[in-house]
């Protein structure tokens, strides 16, 4: 089944850098240039994973985070950040808001779709 994914970026290369690498993994792929328009797509759209940057304007990457956690549509749904900033409280934030991984910039497309394999596969029972 062709998987929704969604990324979030203010940054057009690092989108098209995302694109790229999930090309090779098959995929619907869905952008939004700010948490703003993010969140819109997202609604919209239904993604089954959004790959996040922490630092946009208009709505930082953090607050999109906890809106899609408070949005009983969308908190299922996993989120990654991907994001150049690296320090120990900004992924301690993200995570006690419910991100389900964290990717650094720059990174390998064998890094991210790993990341995306082990955030949308199911959990064993």
């Amino acid at each position: 089944m062709t998987q929704k994914i969604l990324v979030v970026d203010d940054s057009r290369t690092a989108r098209l850098i995302a694109r790229d690498a999930l090309s090779l993994y098959d995929c619907r792929f869905f952008e939004a240039k700010d948490g703003v328009e993010g969140l819109e797509t997202a609604r919209r759209e239904k993604p089954d994973l959004i790959l996040l940057d922490i630092t946009m304007d208009l709505m930082t990457g953090e607050e999109m985070l906890a809106r899609i956690k408070d949005d009983p549509d969308l908190n299922h749904v996993p989120v990654i950040m991907l994001t150049a900033i690296s320090d120990q409280d900004s992924i301690i934030r993200c995570v006690k808001l419910g991100a389900a991984g964290y990717i650094k910039k720059p990174f390998t497309n064998e890094q991210l779709i790993e990341g995306v394999k082990k955030a949308i596969t199911p959990a064993p029972k």
